[in-house]
């Protein structure tokens, strides 16, 4: 992907210094606006974004200084170059004070003013990525590969490949667990934005009141605790992605106002009126359904459509038992390495009973079970009965011929083999099984072992 190309405000009230940096600046592909004096310029930066400002420092209008301060106001992350006579050096090394990037003195040649708009320039995005990437250390995000063989994944991955390259909305819908952040992961990664930040909004966990802040930023002053002006995830995302993570938690309030960014790529910051435009993909998941919530009132209709260009539904794991076993395998070499055991592998016997559980928690619940697995077990393979003692109750689909009570058979038959394998010294048998004493002799009383 090329980025959109930087947008550059010049302010100066001699004509031919602005035709001059207007010149110097488009040649280099940037998007330049011109304005004739201070307040001209304040105006224009209320109603549009840009990453640098070339600012002069004495104009009849406003002082450059008092201007500087205005424009760190409205747009607090814009680099601001302030241009600056022989006689004004003094005020030029104030205004470094007051939050501008660098000056430039005049005379000064073309190539001087291309090098310090490319230092800026380059300034803005290291500080934009450092918040990206303080961000994605929040992220609880997992950023596992996607596992699978199934013909319903291997259609689901299709549609991912085709999707991808666009920039079309994607709406993906499944039960929580079947990996729709992931998909939404693969989506960015194969699209041309996958070098610009991918930002996840978690829409069931923030705090209602702060929605707005968080997706839009805010202004310093616009709400009680807001102490300092705060970039939102529109901005956040900029070329990149934007993903709302359960998007059916956000009350009808947020929806409109969301609705209007997802049709004119425009937001505003809480406590400002200043229209910011955003190029963002946007992609949304949940794990309901979204027509019945139309019905009942509580999600936009105009919203859902909005979002819903490219449906992907993923199938519940219960759906597509052909790629446990890789999921298993996958998870087992993970945690093995994470909490440092050498489990082998897994058993038949044990494989089968994962295979035929439903799994209502899809393939979180699986991978939190195989973890718990490997951090309990003591053997070298994962066998049936330390799914007993690790907590894990497997329960069978109707269709698997299998009972519950199995399980029950396999923890008396393990208890059994081990007593006999320690000759019936409780405490030693204790220590084998990972139980206290005390945990054994309830067992032995339940199973009327002797």
């Amino acid at each position: 992907m090329t980025d959109a190309p930087a947008q550059i405000l010049v302010i100066d009230d001699d004509k031919a210094m602005r035709d001059a940096c207007f010149q110097t600046m488009t040649r280099q592909g940037y998007q330049v606006e011109v304005a004739a004096n201070a307040r001209q310029g304040l105006s224009t930066l209320e109603r549009a974004t840009f990453d640098v400002i070339l600012l002069d420092l004495v104009m009849p209008d406003m002082d450059g200084l008092e201007a500087l301060k205005k424009i760190k106001t409205l747009d607090p992350e814009v680099e601001v170059i302030i241009i600056t006579g022989y006689g004004t050096i003094q005020s030029a090394v104030e205004s470094i004070k007051s939050g501008a990037f660098h000056f430039l003195s005049k005379p000064f040649v073309p190539e001087d003013l291309r090098n310090l708009v490319g230092r800026a320039l380059e300034k803005r995005r290291l500080d934009l990525e450092n918040l990206y990437l303080r961000q994605e250390l929040k992220s609880k995000e997992d950023r596992a590969i996607l596992v699978y063989e199934s013909e319903s994944m291997k259609r689901i991955l299709d549609m991912v490949t085709r999707v991808a390259p666009t920039d079309s909305t994607v709406l993906i819908t499944g039960e929580s667990g079947t990996g729709k952040g992931l998909v939404a992961h693969k989506i960015h990664h194969l699209s041309h934005r996958n070098r610009r930040p991918f930002i996840t909004v978690d829409c069931g966990t923030l705090v209602e009141t702060l929605f707005e802040s968080e997706l839009f930023g805010h202004v310093k002053g616009s709400f009680t605790g807001a102490d300092s002006n705060k970039i939102g995830k529109f901005e956040m995302s900029q070329n990149g992605t934007l993903f709302f993570d359960e998007i059916s938690n956000i009350s009808l309030e947020v929806q409109a106002k969301l609705l209007r960014a997802v049709e004119e790529r425009k937001i505003s910051k809480v406590g400002s009126h200043r229209v910011i435009t955003v190029d963002v993909r946007i992609l949304a998941a949940t794990n309901k359904d979204l027509a019945r919530a139309i019905k009942d009132g509580t999600f936009r209709e105009d919203l859902f459509y909005r979002l819903n260009v490219v449906l992907i539904q993923m199938p519940p794991l219960r759906e597509r038992k052909s790629d446990i076993p890789l999921l298993v395998n996958h998870f087992l070499d993970k945690y093995n390495i994470k909490v440092r055991k050498n489990i082998r592998g897994i058993s038949p016997e044990a494989m089968d009973l994962l295979v035929r559980h439903d799994w209502p928690g899809n393939v979180r619940e699986l991978e939190n079970t195989v973890e718990r697995l490997v951090v309990l077990s003591h053997g070298p393979y994962l066998e049936p009965a330390d799914m007993v003692f690790a907590g894990t109750v497997l329960t069978p689909s109707a269709a698997s011929g299998s009972s519950a009570s199995s399980l029950r058979d396999l923890e008396r038959d393990h208890i059994l083999e081990t007593l006999q394998r320690c000759h019936g010294h409780k405490s030693e048998a204790a220590r084998a099984l990972g139980i206290d004493r005390k945990t054994l002799r309830e067992k032995l009383r339940r199973y009327n072992i002797e």
